[in-house]
């Protein structure tokens, strides 16, 4: 289950209330220290380089052609406004829909500009401009779409890996 950063931020304020408490009372809390191993990594904000390297992920799993493996990098509440289709996708099985058909032109993406936002030690933004390499399933031509992007990711507070919250994908207009 994905918990939003404002459901974690809640969490973390009412648990040091209850350590003030524990304090306060004499109860023996146990120390922040005390968390799962992939906690170090949670501590620290990522760096622009390990945000970019999110988006290398993500065209590793279109390059298997599994929808269900793509979608496995979103968050199971993720919205995806996607490059080749007017339907924005708001759960799991939209997201594996437009995957399935989105692989059949054998994409591969390639960044041409990133702009990364680090929000927090659990929240980034990278947005700017990619190409689809894309091949038409019906003639085997290829051709490559310019498109922009947004990806949001937020850190699973569970597992610690980066997952895609929001993904906004467009064509880039023709001027």
């Amino acid at each position: 289950m994905h918990i939003s950063l404002r459901a974690r931020t809640a969490t973390a304020v009412a648990a040091a209330g209850l350590m003030i408490t524990a304090a306060a009372t004499g109860v023996q809390a146990a120390a922040p220290d005390d968390r799962p191993a992939h906690s170090a990594q949670q501590r620290q904000a990522p760096t622009g380089k390990e945000i970019r390297d999110l988006f290398a992920l993500w065209n590793d799993a279109l390059a298997t052609g599994d929808a269900e493996q793509v979608a496995d990098l979103y968050a199971a509440d993720a919205v995806l406004e996607p490059t080749l289709s007017s339907v924005i996708r708001t759960d799991r099985a939209g997201i594996v829909d437009y995957f399935e058909h989105f692989l059949r032109q054998q994409p591969s993406g390639e960044i041409d500009a990133s702009y990364v936002e680090i929000l927090g030690r659990h929240a980034a933004v990278d947005s700017g401009g990619y190409t689809f390499h894309l091949t038409d399933p019906e003639t085997g031509e290829r051709h490559d779409t310019h498109a922009r992007y947004t990806f949001v990711y937020e850190r699973d507070a569970h597992t610690g890996e980066w997952l895609i919250v929001n993904h906004h994908s467009s064509l880039v207009p023709v001027d």
